[in-house]
């Protein structure tokens, strides 16, 4: 039975009634209002809705170019790999960096945000701190997150994932702005258990008595849910029961388990995308609400992960391998992966303090996070770097499974936390390179395009080093702007014979005598992309 939609009745009463005022009305400014008015009463009518807010960043950004700023002194390096970056600075400011030089570069997002609890200091939102008697308290902290998860969607690889730690205070609103983000298909829930209650005492439970609060959220937000397949983490006892291989196939002995509920199914939603038909070997043909998209379920029939009981007759199961079950895969709970009391003795051992944040989260649970969702080249980014966790999470992942990740860190320096925090637990915990950067602005207003062009290649080097994770030090990788540079360049014996590539403005036309120089000594040839800045560039124009 179709329900009465008394709001969208409601709604076209009134766009009827503009529709009429509109006719008797001349005055361009007036229609124009009336047409603003329109719009509002035809956005979205389900989801999230809030009063957004500008940022200073926002602000700013109409006069000015963001840019970078390398703090040479700051610079780590421990060999001769790739570099880990930390950014200082406002997070917004970084990401809109970010989408130019890593845009669907990043494998697995982690953030732990401000939970917007009220508290007194907490969080700041345009250099005011928000507090419980703000009256938009909600509005500007979902206007903050939005911001950043738009950038963030856009930074993900095609099976990149983002984990964000929340608790109760914003997890309904925060739930359904990731939803209308990322989509309700691209969406999951876990939960992390923060306290161990045979260790952390917690007595007002006792006092108010009402239940221990022993758990926070995170959140999962998939670029596509559909190409994401998770790693195992650690290994489990052998199984109780032998199973059999009736089938011969090549992984060993498996058992099979349920694509979905036997009941119910006149019930089911059959607009849902798991309500769907199977037609098994024999032709018997069963349609009902599955456990797995269609989509994933013509992915296991491919891999040979899908038997047919009774013959090839019955409900279709999924195959589950003995030696694959001895592994053990992300559950939606997650225990024994640390609490905020391991995570506290952490700092009290780097910093001889427990309390230098409410929340902390524990090395071993980002660890984890990031081991079933990389893979062992992967770029991790934590834009609320805070202590630095997820610095040591990726180096200490990478000595366990000789990967080669590489981690962005960002976060402003409230308190002087970037300097004596984040990077002082990264100089102490992990052994490799890291370059520090400061956010930095170019002016734009009242300048020419010349101008703006030569400011901006200042920059360029930062964009470089931090796209490809390297070093520009002039002697084994340089970059040249000009025809007259790469002519002296490509004259010069002892810089040729010591140099590795270069990189060089769009502007400058090689040679053929020049290319063959390059290919005879060995020096990679790389074009500075004209993204970097081509926009910026182009509006002053």
């Amino acid at each position: 039975m179709e329900t009465t939609n008394l709001s969208k009745i409601r709604r076209e009463s009134m766009l009827n009634t503009i529709n009429e005022i509109k006719k008797n009305v001349s005055d361009e400014a007036t229609l124009n209002n009336l047409s603003l008015i329109e719009n509002e009463l035809t956005k979205k009518k389900y989801g999230l809705i809030w009063e957004e807010h500008q940022e200073r960043v926002d602000k700013e950004l109409e006069t000015q170019i963001p840019t970078f700023e390398d703090v040479t002194k700051k610079m780590i390096k421990k060999n001769d790999g790739k570099f880990n970056f930390l950014l200082e600075g406002d997070n917004l400011h970084s990401l809109y960096l970010l989408e130019k030089t890593h845009k669907e570069k990043i494998d697995v997002i982690y953030i732990d945000p401000p939970y917007n609890t009220g508290k007194k200091n907490e969080w700041k939102y345009n250099d005011s701190w928000v507090d419980e008697n703000d009256e938009y308290k909600h509005s500007k902290w979902l206007s903050f997150m939005y911001r950043r998860l738009i950038i963030a969607k856009k930074l993900l690889s095609n099976d990149g994932v983002i984990f964000i730690s929340i608790d109760e205070h914003e997890i309904a609103q925060l739930s359904l702005l990731c939803q209308d983000i990322f989509g309700e298909n691209n969406f999951d829930y876990m939960i992390w258990q923060k306290t161990d209650p045979r260790v952390d005492r917690n007595t007002n439970a006792k006092i108010i008595r009402r239940f221990k609060n022993i758990h926070e959220g995170i959140l999962v937000c998939y670029k596509n849910k559909n190409d994401k397949i998770f790693n195992k983490m650690m290994k489990l006892p052998e199984w109780k029961n032998k199973q059999t291989n009736p089938d011969n196939d090549p992984r060993g002995p498996w058992s099979s388990g349920i694509m979905s509920y036997e009941e119910g199914h006149k019930n089911e939603d059959k607009n849902s995308k798991n309500y769907y038909s199977i037609a098994t070997p024999s032709g018997k043909v069963y349609t009902r609400h599955w456990f797995v998209t269609k989509e994933e379920f013509e992915r296991l029939r491919k891999d040979n992960r899908i038997s047919f009981p009774k013959n090839g007759d019955g409900v279709p199961r999924i195959k589950t391998f003995e030696n694959e079950e001895k592994d053990y895969y992300m559950e939606s709970i997650l225990r024994g992966v640390g609490t905020s009391s391991t995570a506290k003795d952490e700092l009290l051992e780097i910093f001889n303090d427990r309390e230098i944040f409410d929340t902390p989260k524990p090395t071993k649970l980002i660890k984890e996070l990031i081991r079933v969702a990389s893979n062992k080249n992967s770029i991790i980014l934590d834009y609320f770097a805070g202590s630095g966790t997820t610095a040591q999470a990726v180096y200490e992942l990478n000595k366990e499974d000789n990967g080669t990740r590489k981690f962005i860190l960002c976060t402003n320096n409230e308190n002087n936390i970037c300097e004596s925090i984040t990077y002082e637990r990264i100089r102490k915990k992990v052994n490799d390179n890291l370059k520090y950067y400061k956010t930095a602005y170019v002016p734009k207003i009242n300048t020419d395009e010349e101008n703006l062009s030569k400011n901006l290649m200042v920059n360029i080097k930062n964009l470089i080093q931090l796209e490809n994770g390297i070093e520009v030090d002039e002697q084994k990788v340089r970059i040249i702007l000009t025809e007259d540079a790469i002519d002296k360049f490509s004259i010069n014996e002892d810089e040729l014979n010591v140099c590795d590539k270069i990189y060089i403005s769009s502007d400058i036309l090689l040679t053929s005598k020049q290319t063959k120089t390059f290919k005879d000594y060995n020096v990679e040839i790389y074009i500075i992309p004209e993204y970097y800045f081509d926009d910026e560039i182009r509006e002053v124009a």
